[in-house]
């Protein structure tokens, strides 16, 4: 099979990670994955919610959106529809999960950090690119409050990224772009960290069914994506991220 772009069934689209896109963050990146592009900023809030206050814990949490021409069409502003879509809900919860999993919550202490995710221009993997970038961003929020004294050691427990595989046309690929993801017969989205251990797997049958042995494929080929992307986390984050587990130490 030849995809469209030239790529190998096993390979990842171009790659590239700006930290410090943004003036006022605490943490930002922009994330550019092939033809997907999304701005991660990572706030601090010096306050948690309600169901964390005097618990001495902290909170990380998202929120995701579609700029209106990150699309071939214009999307409108889920803000003038004065409602969230179910999509949505459903990815700002994956990326805070995701990245609640690497962060020792009782070391932030009560304060929350707001990972923010605009996409600009979609082409696929949209939520996996927040993920990925989302932590970076992440990272360098914690950091300025380890360089302000506010902590002590940088509370995050190990790297994290998340790519999406799928079968199309029969074959096993990794890192779908939209038009691979729109005619695929198996869709699935992997979260892991740095050390292989699985986060999230969301697989759906869109256009078939799979196979024990082709879940399998797919979860290896997702492990091999993310190793890659993490080998880009840490080669961005420069000596930063020798110190991403020290709180674990």
């Amino acid at each position: 099979m030849v995809r469209a772009d030239g790529r190998g069934l096993r390979d990842l689209r171009p790659v590239d990670i700006q930290r410090h896109y943004l003036k006022y963050a605490e943490g930002s990146v922009l994330i550019t994955l092939g033809d997907t592009k999304v701005i991660c900023s990572a706030s601090v809030e010096e306050k948690v919610p309600p169901f964390l206050k005097g618990t001495g814990k902290g909170w990380v949490t998202a929120e995701y959106s579609l700029l209106p021409r990150s699309t071939k069409e214009r999307t409108v502003r889920e803000a003038a529809k004065g409602r969230l879509s179910g999509r949505t809900h459903e990815i700002q919860r994956l990326i805070g999960r995701s990245l609640r999993s690497v962060v020792d919550l009782e070391a932030l202490g009560e304060r929350t950090i707001w990972i923010d995710c605009d996409v600009v221009q979609a082409d696929g993997g949209t939520r996996t690119a927040a993920i990925t970038g989302g932590f970076v961003a992440l990272v360098d929020a914690l950091a300025s409050l380890v360089e302000a004294g506010t902590l002590s050691r940088l509370p995050v427990r190990d790297f994290l990224a998340a790519i999406s595989v799928g079968k199309v046309n029969e074959h096993i690929l990794l890192d779908l772009s939209f038009e691979e993801d729109s005619t695929a017969q198996v869709d699935m989205n992997v979260v892991m960290t740095g050390k292989g251990q699985l986060v999230e797997v969301q697989g759906t049958g869109e256009g078939g069914t799979f196979s024990r042995l082709e879940m399998e494929q797919m979860l290896d080929l997702a492990w091999e994506g993310i190793a890659k992307l993490i080998a880009i986390q840490k080669e961005v984050l420069g000596p930063l991220a020798e110190r991403v587990g020290e709180v674990s130490a």
